[in-house]
């Protein structure tokens, strides 16, 4: 993620030393995405449409908040 916003040369997190479990500010997919949408413009909660009569978001129908800590 390289420009756009994104803090160079910065680590977000931790894992353990066998790299399988998270210990320190863990990210969901969702998450991720909705930040990648912030930084190009789009808020993440209007990218909806409706599917089988159900209203659906790019990221998912679950709540996804930017992660503040990755930007510049």
């Amino acid at each position: 993620m390289a420009g756009g916003g994104i803090k160079p040369g910065f680590v977000y997190g931790q894992t353990d030393e066998m790299s399988y479990n998270i210990v320190e500010n863990p990210v969901h997919i969702h998450d991720l995405h909705a930040t990648i949408l912030h930084q190009l413009g789009m808020d993440n909660e209007k990218l909806a449409f409706n599917y089988q009569g159900l209203d659906q978001r790019l990221i998912g129908v679950e709540p996804a908040k930017v992660v503040t800590g990755i930007l510049a």
